[in-house]
């Protein structure tokens, strides 16, 4: 039953995440406005995704490697990469694919940054640790079983993350397009 609980806690993070305005959806529901369609929020999933998913592998590379993560030291390293990131956007400098919201490699960038600075992979360490652990009790541990179970529960994350991204993503945009046709009326 507590590994049901540790299942249960990785997805509730990602449903939390999911919610956070920061982790994305507010970009989700911009892009579709912007682009009059709502297929483009289900088209910014992926870059989303692959950025979180970035994130959280980093940090679950280190906990099955055993290595102790210094999560001051991770926020301080991608704050900075984040500043640095904006400083220079505003002064032009990035790529244009890379600016949000006009490109996905700036979206996953976005995601990857914001996700490591406030420690999406960090808030999984007490969940994946019993994961691990339980293998590890079970006598079958191994590296591969370890990192197996580290990417079902990234997978999980990621799937509650996503949901509750587009669903938020979806409402928004439905709600601004109704509050529009009204204000046209």
């Amino acid at each position: 039953m507590s590994n049901l609980w540790a299942w249960l806690a990785v997805a509730g993070f990602g449903a939390l995440h999911g919610l956070n305005p920061a982790t994305g959806w507010v970009f989700a529901a911009a892009w579709s406005l912007r682009s009059g369609e709502r297929a483009q929020v289900l088209r910014s999933l992926l870059p989303l995704a692959l950025g979180h998913a970035a994130s959280i592998a980093l940090v679950a590379a280190a906990v099955v490697a055993g290595l102790e993560m210094d999560r001051r030291l991770l926020q301080w390293a991608t704050g900075t990469l984040f500043v640095a990131f904006v400083g220079l956007h505003l002064w032009r400098r990035t790529p244009r694919a890379a600016r949000a919201p006009a490109g996905h490699a700036g979206l996953a960038v976005w995601s990857f940054l914001v996700s490591s600075a406030h420690g999406a992979g960090t808030m999984l360490v007490p969940a994946l640790v019993p994961l691990c652990a339980q293998d590890a009790a079970g006598g079958a541990s191994t590296a591969p079983g370890a990192l197996g179970l580290a990417l079902a529960a990234l997978g999980v994350h990621m799937a509650a993350m996503l949901a509750v991204t587009a669903a938020v993503a979806l409402g928004v945009v439905r709600v601004l397009r109704w509050g529009s046709e009204i204000q046209d009326s």
